[in-house]
C-alpha cells in the first residue's frame, strides 16, 4: 500500500528538518547574510511562504549540513586543542603510544566543555523560537551569530583581524562586531593557530631539556650506539606523571579560552 502524507505532515517534517539545520548551522557559525537563499526558502509554509518546493528546501539544508564538520572545527576551539595535544604527543615521543583517535577524542570533549555556554545560548535564543514558529530562518541565523561572534572575537587578536580585513578589502568599521563573518572567521582561525603553537612551544621546552641532558650523558659515557630515546622516553613519562601533566595541560588549554 502506498503511503501518502498529508500537507500538514509534510510541512511539519520540513520544519523539523529546517530546525535541525538552523541549530547545526548556527552552532557551526553559518552567517545569515551569506545564506540569503535560505531566507528565500523560508521556514516552511504559511506565514513564511516559499517559492521552492519541499524537496528543494530539504536538499539545500542537507547540502549545508554536509559542511557542518568543517565549520564546527573552524568556529570552535577544537583546532587549538588538537594541535596542542598533537605537539604534546610528539614532545613525549609517543607517536605510536597515543593513537590519533584518543587525541581527537580528548580535543572534542574539551571543545564541548568550552563551547557549552555558547551552544546553550544559541539553542535558547535561536533554535527554540524558530522551532516554535516565533521567528523566521533568517532571523534565527542572525540571532545565533551574535553569541558565536562574541566568542570568536574574544579569542581573536586585533592584529589578525586588521590584517584579514585589509586583505578582504573591507571598509573601516567602528566596532569589531561590524566586520563580516568571513573576516572574523579567518582572523579567528589564524589566532587559534598562533595560540596553539605558543602553548605547544611552552610544553616542548622541559622535554627538550631532558633530551639534551640524556644525549650529553650518553656522549660523555661513550655510548653513542645507544639511542637517546630509549633512556629519555621513560624519564619524560616519569616527569609527566609526577607533575600531573594531564591535569596541567587540560587546565592550561581550558583557561586559555576567553569567554
Amino acid at each position: 500500500m502506498k503511503l501518502v502524507r498529508s500537507a500538514p505532515a509534510r510541512a511539519r517534517a520540513l520544519r523539523l528538518a529546517l530546525a535541525g539545520g538552523v541549530a547545526a548551522l548556527a552552532c557551526a557559525g553559518a552567517h545569515a547574510g551569506s545564506l540569503e537563499i535560505l531566507s528565500a526558502a523560508g521556514a516552511g509554509a504559511g506565514a513564511h511562504g516559499t517559492e521552492f518546493t519541499i524537496k528543494t528546501q530539504v536538499l539545500l539544508v542537507m547540502t549545508l549540513l554536509g559542511l557542518l564538520p568543517v565549520l564546527a572545527m573552524m568556529t570552535t576551539s577544537f583546532t587549538r586543542f588538537v594541535i596542542v595535544l598533537s605537539l604534546l604527543r610528539q614532545a613525549l615521543g609517543l607517536q605510536q603510544g597515543l593513537p590519533n583517535r584518543v587525541v581527537t577524542g580528548v580535543a572534542l570533549i574539551l571543545t564541548l566543555l568550552v563551547m557549552r555556554p555558547v551552544g546553550e545560548q544559541v539553542w535558547n535564543e535561536a533554535f527554540v523560537p524558530f522551532d516554535q514558529d516565533r521567528i523566521g530562518l533568517q532571523e534565527a541565523l542572525k540571532t545565533a551569530e551574535v553569541p558565536l561572534s562574541h566568542f570568536m572575537l574574544a579569542q581573536t587578536s586585533r592584529a589578525a583581524l586588521a590584517q584579514i580585513s585589509q586583505l578582504a578589502g573591507e571598509k573601516a568599521v567602528a566596532k569589531p562586531e561590524e566586520h563580516a563573518f568571513t573576516v572574523k572567521l579567518a582572523a579567528f582561525v589564524l589566532s587559534e593557530l598562533k595560540t596553539a603553537f605558543q602553548i605547544g612551544c611552552m610544553l616542548f621546552i622541559p622535554f627538550i631539556v631532558i633530551d639534551l641532558v640524556v644525549s650529553s650523558v650518553l656522549m660523555a659515557m661513550g655510548m653513542m650506539m645507544l639511542s637517546p630515546l630509549v633512556i629519555s622516553l621513560p624519564l619524560k613519562l616519569l616527569l609527566f606523571v609526577l607533575v600531573d601533566g594531564w591535569t596541567l595541560t587540560v587546565n592550561t588549554l581550558v583557561s586559555s579560552v576567553h569567554t
